[in-house]
């Protein structure tokens, strides 16, 4: 696997908000935390530009929305803004794509040259999946950090529930089989960059 030497690590929604089990039910992948803090410390160690979004939530009862401590972003990723040589941004959105935040997040990328990035945070079939698909729309060659990701369990039409790991692996499935992006592991994107 090659990464650019100016490929963008794109952090998405890592907050406090999403540790609310009561709120949001079952999540999978407990490593998912791990391996974003890899990512990011591999990208700053490397010196290449890390995009940090957070999802500032319309909804009066999220556990996202502005103002609630769930808002802000998880003391691991806090912690390590701004400790990288290479470009940072940090963005806020209130819809799934972080290309619909601001600052503009295509721009920003057309300005630093960056046609590659890697997506990890929450959710998988949320946020990450919408940010990749229009990325791979935009012409970006994307790769999605599975293991770096986690959902939750969901229901949809018809009474039809899947769990976190069904749903996680049909947004993986679409992604990777549907030509928007390469989900790839978190080791095999390190390697890469090392």
């Amino acid at each position: 696997m090659e990464i650019a030497e100016n490929a963008a690590l794109v952090v998405v929604d890592v907050q406090k908000g999403f540790d609310e089990a009561g709120f949001w039910g079952p999540r999978n992948n407990l490593e998912a935390d791990d391996n974003i803090a890899a990512l990011v410390d591999a990208w700053q160690a490397t010196g290449r530009p890390v995009v940090f979004v957070r999802h500032d939530s319309l909804n009066p009862g999220s556990p996202l929305r502005p103002g609630h401590e769930g808002n802000d972003l998880k003391e691991y990723v806090q912690e390590r803004r701004g400790k990288g040589s290479g470009p940072e941004l940090f963005l806020t959105k209130t819809v799934n794509s972080a290309f619909l935040g601001t600052p503009d997040l295509g721009a920003w990328l057309t300005a630093n040259g960056i046609s590659q990035f890697v997506v990890a945070g929450i959710q998988t079939n949320m946020c990450v999946e919408t940010t990749a698909r229009m990325g791979g729309n935009l012409g970006y060659d994307v790769l999605v950090a599975y293991d770096a990701t986690y959902t939750f369990d969901l229901e949809g039409p018809f009474g039809w529930r899947r769990g976190a790991d069904e749903v996680a692996q049909a947004s993986a499935v679409s992604l990777h089989g549907g030509g928007f992006a390469r989900v790839v592991t978190t080791k095999e994107v390190v390697d890469a960059v090392a």
